[in-house]
Formats: structure tokens, sequence, C-alpha cells
């Protein structure tokens, strides 16, 4: 199913016959649809659409291309389906998602004459240490929520007191970049031999605390590093970048979920000035 999920976000343009992607699973086209929608938690057309409008929101955010090109090359036939299916997958119009990240992005190249206060706050905390179990993202960033989904499903009704995800490096950089979805469980054994367990060191982070949709936390990370971080006292530390998920977009609107963005930092030593 990892192959599946991987063949679709590399070329999410393409067809995708059922029959292909059943025999990329090595299984028959009878059993491949129940079984992937048991095991991912969603319909092959269901991941198909939903790694078509990540790619569509990628081109909203990197490029200056008009909506109604987007929505053709993600597949919809009018700017009106397009943005129907926008809305339900980001909380926000392709437009109004245009222009945010792109305000975002101006400002981060505007930095040296931007004052502090011109991008996202943050405020440091201190955040003890935990044992979380953790399954690795294994595939692009469009398919992350696939792996959150699988995390889920090996966690079942056992209680957690923290949902996350934790980012190793720049996803910028390729190799160097790992991220898992994690969950600090109370006190339960290993869900799965696919899990692993990461001790989360304490330490001070910057906490900022983003409401909205999943698809904003990487412009909403990148402008806390270039607008906030330089005007802190602060400096990035080594330890793993985490995003705390307070609610769930399994009954929560995208608009209203809330998600704390915690950056690990230390304080700038000034002592050799």
């Amino acid at each position: 199913m990892a192959r599946v999920v991987a063949a679709i976000a590399a070329d999410p343009m393409a067809q995708h016959r059922l029959e292909d992607l059943a025999a990329l699973a090595h299984f028959s086209p009878f059993h491949f649809h129940r079984l992937y929608r048991s095991l991912i938690g969603e319909t092959v057309v269901d991941t198909v659409r939903r790694v078509r409008l990540a790619h569509a929101a990628t081109l909203l955010a990197e490029t200056r291309r008009s909506v109604t090109d987007i929505g053709l090359e993600a597949g919809y036939d009018s700017p009106q389906a397009f943005a129907r299916a926008f809305r339900q997958y980001a909380g926000l119009s392709p437009r109004e998602f245009q222009k945010k990240i792109h305000v975002i992005a101006d400002k981060e190249r505007a930095v040296g004459e931007q004052p502090a206060s011109a991008g996202p706050q943050a405020q440091p905390v201190e955040l003890g240490a935990m044992r979380v179990q953790a399954l690795r993202h294994h595939g692009p960033l469009g398919t992350i929520p696939h792996t959150h989904r699988h995390l889920h499903q090996l966690v079942g009704p056992r209680p957690f007191r923290r949902w996350l995800g934790i980012a190793h490096g720049d996803p910028e950089a390729g190799d160097d970049f790992s991220y898992f979805a994690a969950a600090e469980l109370t006190d339960a054994p290993l869900v799965s031999a696919d899990i692993e367990l990461i001790d989360v060191p304490a330490g001070c982070y910057a906490s900022h605390a983003l409401t909205g949709p999943y698809t904003q936390i990487n412009a909403t990370i990148s402008a806390l590093y270039s607008l906030w971080l330089p005007y802190s006292g602060y400096e990035p530390d080594d330890r793993p970048l985490l995003e705390v998920y307070r609610n769930s977009p399994r009954d929560t609107a995208p608009e209203q979920l809330h998600t704390d963005l915690l950056i690990p930092i230390r304080p700038i030593d000034t002592s050799a000035d």
C-alpha cells in the first residue's frame, strides 16, 4: 500500500487506474479497493484528489500563476469546482490561500527592512522530556496525513497525552530531513513492530499557536525562522521541531484546527562579544 501511495504522489495527474494500482500492491482488483480503504483510511479516489490538491497548494504558494490555470492543472473543469474542493481541503479559497502565503513570503524577502512584529509571533516556553511512540514517514510531504492516519489505526482506543509531529532537519534539504507521526501514550507497551520509541529531550522552545489548516504549517514555520527568530535573542538548538495537535481534522473544520508549532531554541551566547 505504501508503494501505491508513493506512485500516486509521484505523478498525481496520471490516470491511476484501479487495475494498475492493484497490481502494484500485488492484490487482485476485486479485493484491492476494500483493503486500501481499510488500511489507509480513505478510498483511492480520495487519495488522488487530496494529493492533487496538495500539488495545487504548492503551485499556489510557489508561483504567481492564475488560480484558474492551477485548477485546470489539478484536474478541475471549472474555477468554481476547484474553489469548492480546495476550500474543503485547506479551509480557504485558492485565492485567499495564495494571498496569505505570498504575504508571508514577501515579508520574508523584506526581512532586513521589517520590524520584528511584522511576522508571526512566538513565546519561549519550557517543555519537559517525554517518550513517544513514533511512526516514521516515508514519501513526499503531501502524504504525511497517511502516516498520521496509520498511527491512529495502530493506537486505536488507547488514551494518549499528546499527538504530535516530530521533524528533524529542513524539508528543503532532501536526505537530511525526517518526519515522524507520534503519540505520547499513557503507560502503553509498543503498539506495533513498526513503531519506534523516541525520547524527546526537555528544553526551551519558541511556541506559536497556529489556527487554521495544516497546509499553513510549513509557511508559518519558515516565517518564524526568518521574521521572529533574528530579533528574539535566541538561536536554533539541535533538537527536533515539534507540531502538537490540539484537535483533530476527523471532527474539526480546517479553519478551526489548532496546532502548537514548537521550534527548539537556546539563548544566544554573547559572552564572546
